[in-house]
């Protein structure tokens, strides 16, 4: 194991209920300016929750609606101006991980006097922020209880992560009866997200990590038996509440303790292709991921066979590495596909005519893989796989 140090300052309340939270954290009488997406908060009544939580405080109440899947930096200079001009105090998310990432670049944004592009691009530091909470309706990203956050140039065709410390949420409400609207296929996309940061994490070369190796195992272990019964069961508090906690864990810092943090190549690759394209995250990851693992594991099966083993019930008997790696690669897409999500970026309308463009901006930023080094041409195989 690698020193390190374990510092989450989000507070996090969970369960039913939670939402009465919101007076012990919001002061008496302050400006917020609450953040959502469409009108699916008004149609489930979690915008009502919000805002008679909000009048208990006597708050003085702004709104942006509007963000967008893929949150645009067009809606972040909105919220930025809405602060500025308005003298916001606080910021309150209401939503899933684009409106959560969203509001983190209004935050830094509002105390910038430049435009935020420069804090995202890191032509500038980060010094201060407003504060955020978050009342979270989808379970997928973990922005919730991280530091990160993915925002799109639509104009430039950029998507770019950023992050910072000073964008931690200081609380975030998760109440899995939030998520019960939730579309199936956008409940598929959450899974398949929460499942590649776990992955990600797992795709290190740190020695002697056990027990994170093992934390992260259970995790996808437990998201296996979970995800096929909630599409069955959408409703479910049960499996609702299990694949909410699961999401947050999956991205919160807890799976990278001692480690030289994992392997986000795909990460940066589907960035670039929804870049481009604008296709769902989730949707990107479930293609480009059992491709990755394809591509990887030509250098070094060890890795992915240990995935293929412990995780995913391949049976290596009288098997060379190579083809238990290459059996887990794909009993990964079967699951997936299993419960709908797409397989090949066809299933987009996506062939290969852009992919020069697709290879340029994932190395829009230098250093792409870390238990993998990839280069274009690398980029280019695993983008081919997916055709």
């Amino acid at each position: 194991m690698n020193n390190f140090l374990q510092h989450n300052p989000t507070k996090l309340y969970f369960g039913k209920g939670q939402i009465e939270q919101i007076t012990n954290e919001i002061g008496k009488r302050a400006k917020v300016l609450v953040i959502y997406g469409g009108g699916s908060i008004k149609r489930n009544g979690v915008y009502d929750d919000v805002i008679r939580q909000l009048n208990a405080v006597d708050a003085e109440i702004y709104e942006l609606s509007g963000v967008d899947p893929n949150p645009r930096l067009a809606t972040v200079r909105k919220g930025v101006e809405i602060c500025k001009q308005e003298g916001i105090d606080f910021l309150l998310a209401v939503g899933g991980g684009s409106v959560i990432d969203c509001t983190k670049a209004i935050a830094a944004g509002a105390e910038y006097e430049g435009d935020a592009w420069d804090l995202i691009t890191q032509q500038a530091p980060i010094e201060k922020a407003l504060p955020i909470g978050t009342v979270l309706t989808l379970a997928a990203t973990g922005s919730e209880m991280n530091a990160v956050s993915v925002i799109t140039n639509w104009e430039a065709k950029d998507k770019l992560g950023w992050g910072s410390p000073l964008v931690y949420p200081t609380f975030s409400i998760l109440d899995p009866t939030y998520t019960f609207s939730v579309p199936e296929n956008q409940t598929v996309y959450g899974i398949v997200d929460s499942m590649s940061h776990a992955l990600e994490h797992y795709f290190h070369r740190t020695p002697n990590t056990p027990m994170i190796d093992g934390f992260i195992e259970s995790l996808l272990r437990t998201a296996i038996e979970t995800g096929p019964k909630l599409i069955e069961n959408p409703q479910s508090y049960e499996y609702r509440e299990t694949m909410m906690y699961l999401s947050t864990t999956a991205f919160n810092g807890t799976l990278m303790n001692g480690t030289d943090g994992g392997d986000w190549a795909t990460h940066r690759i589907e960035h670039a292709i929804s870049a481009v394209y604008d296709i769902p995250h989730g949707g990107g990851l479930a293609i480009l991921f059992p491709n990755w693992l394809e591509h990887v594991l030509e250098d070094d099966p060890s890795r992915v066979k240990q995935l293929a083993v412990n995780v995913l019930n391949v049976d290596p008997t009288g098997k060379e590495d190579k083809e238990t790696a290459r059996e887990g690669a794909q009993a990964l897409r079967d699951f997936w596909n299993s419960l709908g999500a797409p397989q090949t970026l066809r299933d987009y309308d996506i062939d290969d005519r852009d992919f020069d463009a697709i290879i340029e901006k994932t190395f829009i930023k230098p250093g792409v893989g870390t238990y993998k080094e990839m280069n274009k041409e690398s980029v280019r195989d695993i983008l081919k796989r997916s055709l």
